[in-house]
């Protein structure tokens, strides 16, 4: 269905509720809003930080351990 369409029919009927339904809707519309702001703030601290050279520093340090400096203890 297209957004027009779906926007539409939730106005028609958020008219037919009471009022604390429609305060309900409102505030579960805000967290809806809210949690999809994060998300979004999130992917592009994201796509930042993967794209970002910051680190690209360590790439030239020599590596000071190995696999055979790995010791099991039981």
């Amino acid at each position: 269905m297209m957004r027009e369409t779906l926007i539409n029919r939730t106005l028609k009927s958020l008219s037919k509720l009471p009022n604390d339904k429609v305060r309900e809707v409102s505030d579960f519309t805000e967290y809806i809003l809210k949690k999809y702001e994060e998300e979004t703030l999130q992917q592009g601290i994201e796509q930042l930080a993967g794209e970002s050279n910051a680190f690209e520093f360590l790439k030239d340090d020599e590596d000071l351990y190995t696999v055979n400096d790995i010791i099991e203890k039981y």
